[in-house]
């Protein structure tokens, strides 16, 4: 039997995360050491150990975002899966090294987005499927709506 659930991202309406999949104990140590080089980065981790204790694993250097982790992750409750929670720092910014872990196998996603995460539960335990990230499209883009795109990258820094 396998059942189907929606499990929502609770979170601040602006804080950045990032959900991914990876297959080893020592991940949440790993992505740990990628983030902490990030001057003025804060994160929490949160990772669902699939084997062994099957604990909910956790680092971080801000006790709050680590404990929206811990608690995320209890919910999703799905194994081998991690969320970061990042404050002072884009997703962008970090996205590539993280992935560069060998451990971790999947990226989700990354979103400052209202999230829902497609779980599916068997009897043997529960698995992400893939993410609802964000609002449906509102149309095309119109000659005013690339103005302000680029303008916005130049005002944070992404582009010259």
């Amino acid at each position: 039997m396998l059942e189907l659930k929606l499990v929502k991202i609770n979170k601040p309406q602006d804080l950045n995360f990032i959900l991914g999949q990876s297959h080893f104990i020592k991940t949440v140590e790993d992505l740990y050491e990628a983030l902490v080089n990030v001057p003025g980065a804060k994160f929490g981790i949160g990772f669902a150990e699939a084997s062994g204790a099957c604990k909910i694993r956790s680092e971080g250097n801000d006790a709050a975002l680590k404990e929206l982790a811990i608690s995320n992750m209890l919910e999703l409750a799905c194994g081998h899966s991690f969320i970061i929670f990042l404050e002072n720092v884009y997703p962008i910014n970090v996205l590539n090294a993280l992935k560069n872990i060998p451990e971790v196998c999947n990226i989700y996603c990354a979103t400052a987005n209202p999230t829902e995460v497609i779980v599916a539960e068997s009897q043997n335990g529960r698995g992400i499927l893939g993410v609802i990230d964000g609002a449906l499209p509102q149309g095309a883009e119109t000659a005013a709506d690339i103005s302000w795109r680029k303008d916005l990258l130049r005002k944070i820094g992404y582009k010259l």
